[in-house]
């Protein structure tokens, strides 16, 4: 089995200042030997870079993999702060969240029932709406009810790495993949998260907002003479139409064909985001 060595990258190492010329964060880089996988490195790695110059480790993360067993981690490193404390406590993921309900615009070309005609013997053109004389569908513009909901949190330091912040941004346009907040799958968007923190401790807490779109799953909803069984809440509908002989024989109508529920946004864990 190969030593288990742990050294640092001198040539990356970073201070941070305050304005009296405080050392209060520095940042180091470490290469470690031996280790095969990323949970090892950081087992290795953290019971021997513990303090630096008197300041304590405050978290550390893994940059890359240099090599089958070589890895680089980061380790960032603050001044003891006794108003705080990382490992738990009521304010640790304090929360307050805030929800819009309105109008959103969705283009429609087919309607939810056509409910009058005239004269009686019009075309029937099974829902398509705005068919000019071409056989064209123009569709119209409707609103439709939008949910929106945002949650902030207040987060350790700990917890936002920057591989943290990674995953969220990767999580972002995605569909929650599992019930979420009393919605079912299918029917949350995440919309995105911004944060904020007041101290350029790596230990301080942060202010993370994140932001959610709500559209309901639907089931057995009628296409013309088609049914649809069921179109979660962010999936897309779209209709193919064809040249049928009107009910009354006397003129051609474009009627649909064949109705398609496309998946348009991916799936996500919303566990990732550890609220």
């Amino acid at each position: 089995m190969a030593e288990i060595r742990v050294e640092e990258a001198y040539s990356e190492r970073d201070e941070t200042i305050d304005a009296k010329g405080n050392v209060v964060e520095i940042e180091i880089p470490y290469l470690v030997f031996g280790v095969a996988d990323e949970s090892a490195a950081l087992a290795a790695a953290r019971p021997r870079v513990k303090t630096v110059a008197g300041m304590i480790l405050d978290t550390i993360e893994v940059m890359e993999r240099v090599n089958a067993t070589t890895w680089k981690v980061k380790a960032k490193y603050a001044q003891s702060d006794s108003s705080g404390d990382d490992s738990g406590g009521d304010d640790e993921d304090s929360f307050s969240t805030s929800f819009e309900t309105g109008g959103g615009a969705m283009h429609m070309n087919q309607s939810l029932g056509t409910v009058a005609k005239a004269p009686n013997d019009a075309p029937d053109y099974g829902g398509a709406i705005g068919v000019d004389g071409e056989g064209n569908i123009a569709g119209v513009d409707v609103t439709m009810p939008v949910f929106n909901f945002e949650e902030t949190h207040t987060l350790a330091g700990s917890v936002v790495t920057d591989s943290w912040k990674k995953k969220v941004a990767a999580l972002t346009g995605t569909v929650n993949s599992g019930g979420f907040r009393g919605f079912s799958a299918g029917e949350v968007l995440f919309l995105g998260a911004s944060g904020s923190k007041r101290s350029k401790k790596a230990s301080a807490k942060w202010e993370i907002t994140f932001r959610f779109a709500v559209s309901a799953n639907r089931s057995g909803l009628r296409v013309g003479d088609l049914n649809i069984q069921n179109k979660r809440g962010w999936d897309y509908l779209w209709v193919s139409y064809k040249t049928a002989v009107a009910g009354n024989g006397k003129s051609l109508v474009k009627k649909p064909t064949a109705a398609y529920v496309e998946k348009v946004y991916p799936d996500g864990d919303f566990g990732t985001l550890g609220i």
